[in-house]
């Protein structure tokens, strides 16, 4: 039995076989052989072996986000066949007797350094394609494998650390809970994990290599503590807190259906954050109000070229006419700072958090953002939909994004295309746009206040800087003060202003919000229904 110490980000506790996702850095090592069709019969075995996992992924993507965005799955399915590469790895293997995994290795690096250097975007494109399917032989090669969540039984994934992109594609009915070695508070896992109301530990000081796959493990969110492979008692005492769990969690259940009033009469609208159409479920399950933040940048990330129009716009039609009549706040594309996506060559920053992302990508690059708003104002006509604007610091880009806005009505009006213009409404998340949050009112509809990183920027701490979490301080002064700002300025120009960041959900402060004149709280799911209790229980007055 061995127990680590970490950090909870959601409190819960699980208990079940752990699945542990190593990183793979596939520098391997060049290793001189006498067999040369022996290795070139390992390449067609993990070939094989290859085009099996990439089919079970198509299978399940078809599934879940349609064939449109299970594309990329076939596109690698026939690049394994590709002729020209397939002979370049068995050339290198029997002309410098060389293993198989260092052949794959250096033709991937080739074919990718000759698609990066095309001019054309679309066989620029591939070059990531071809490492994708590259580095998956090389892992089958190696007897690593590929790790399929989709097949797996319930599980505890361990992790060095999981990226956006890494958590969108998991299947997360089979997630029982997360460990990791680094990670934030505010890191995408941690979001993840508080939205699917599973316990989460950050910071444990774990030992990867000497973790294996199947061993079974306890995660207690309330003591911030991962055993590994317990002992019967500790079994016997984890299966009655999870049984407490479950009874509490059966209360709130009787809590559907009700509104959320206080004792007093004053009413607040509690909806949820979620990060793709497939999430919708967690939103019905809790009972939410609505949607008040839906991450549409789910939409890009996984993939290696930009979604559509059409694939937009039946995620975001989809998702509106699930929430039948509900408000469904859907935010523009957010990507840059912790959100990293190949494909739109951002480049390296010194400190992307301040850098070239959301709302100012869409504003240089306006074909992204013309792309996004075509969608978003059809699929508006069938159902409640709000746009959300994210990281504005200035009346002058409100103004250029109704401008584009415009130019995308006139478009869809000359191709007889039916549209709506929605209501529209921005994000506060920097103190820029909370002191002239007064000037702000006048122009938008409403204001979402994303508290993470508002927080970030006030305080001037990286939020995704697990060294810097003790100094990171969400109920710091001045950002009550700020958001106590934004409520009283958008409430004289008669808008409505809620919290959209993970302040929300601090069940401690949800007595404050209220007494602030917050209008909506946008949290996790599993939130929505510990946040009514609160609200039914209290008086505005005391």
């Amino acid at each position: 039995m061995q127990c680590f110490q970490g950090k909870s980000v959601y409190k819960g506790i699980a208990m079940g076989p752990i699945v542990v996702l190593k990183k793979n850095d596939y520098q391997v090592k060049r290793i001189r052989i006498e067999d040369t069709e022996a290795e070139v019969k390992r390449v067609d075995e993990a070939l094989k072996a290859s085009q099996e996992q990439l089919q079970k992924l198509y299978d399940k993507a078809v599934r879940e986000v349609g064939e449109a965005s299970a594309a990329i799955f076939e596109v690698h399915q026939m690049m394994l066949e590709d002729e020209d590469y397939l002979e370049a790895i068995q050339n290198m293997i029997r002309t410098e007797q060389v293993n198989a995994e260092y052949a794959v290795a250096v033709t991937g690096d080739n074919f990718a350094e000759m698609f990066a250097s095309m001019d054309d975007d679309y066989m620029k494109a591939r070059s990531a394609d071809i490492k994708d399917i590259s580095e998956r032989l090389v892992r089958n090669l190696s007897g690593q494998g590929d790790v399929d969540l989709s097949s797996i039984e319930p599980s505890i994934i361990v992790a060095d650390d999981l990226s956006p992109s890494e958590t969108v594609q998991m299947d997360k009915d089979k997630i029982l809970a997360f460990v990791t070695v680094h990670g934030s508070t505010n890191s995408h896992t941690a979001i993840l994990a508080r939205m699917m109301n599973i316990p989460a530990l950050i910071g444990v000081k774990m030992d990867l290599e000497a973790l294996r796959s199947g061993v079974t493990a306890v995660v207690d969110g309330f003591q911030g503590m991962v055993t590994f492979d317990p002992d019967e008692e500790t079994k016997v005492q984890t299966e009655t807190k999870m049984q407490e769990e479950a009874e509490k969690l059966k209360l709130l259940q009787e809590l559907k259906g009700k509104e959320n009033i206080t004792l007093d009469g004053r009413k607040i609208n509690i909806y949820a954050n979620i990060g793709s159409v497939g999430d919708i479920g967690y939103v019905m399950e809790n009972d939410a109000g609505g949607i008040g933040l839906f991450r549409s940048e789910f939409l890009y990330l996984g993939r290696n070229d930009f979604p559509t129009e059409e694939e937009q716009f039946q995620a975001y039609k989809q998702a509106v006419q699930m929430m039948a009549g509900k408000k469904v706040i859907i935010r523009t594309l957010d990507i840059g700072a912790d959100k990293q996506v190949d494909y739109f060559n951002l480049g390296n920053e010194d400190n992307p958090a301040m850098g070239y992302r959301a709302i100012r990508i869409c504003l240089r690059q306006p074909e992204i953002f013309k792309t996004q708003l075509r969608a978003l104002l059809r699929a508006a006509v069938y159902g409640n939909l709000s746009i959300m604007y994210p990281m504005i610091t200035s009346t002058e880009e409100v103004k250029k994004i109704y401008e584009i806005v415009a130019e995308v009505e006139e478009e869809l009006k000359a191709q007889e295309i039916q549209y709506k213009i929605p209501e529209q409404g921005i994000m506060i998340e920097t103190p820029a746009a909370a002191i002239i949050s007064d000037k702000l009112a006048e122009m938008v509809d409403f204001f979402s206040i994303g508290t993470n990183d508002l927080t970030q920027y006030t305080l001037a701490i990286d939020r995704q800087n697990e060294k810097l979490d003790d100094f990171y301080n969400p109920h710091h002064e001045a950002i009550l003060r700020m958001i106590q700002m934004v409520v009283d300025n958008a409430h004289k120009c008669g808008k409505w202003a809620g919290i959209c960041g993970e302040l929300g959900a601090d069940a401690t402060l949800t007595e404050q919000f209220v007494r602030m004149g917050l209008d909506e709280l946008s949290v996790a799911p599993s939130m929505v229904l510990k946040l009514r209790k609160i609200v039914r229980e209290m008086k505005v007055e005391e």
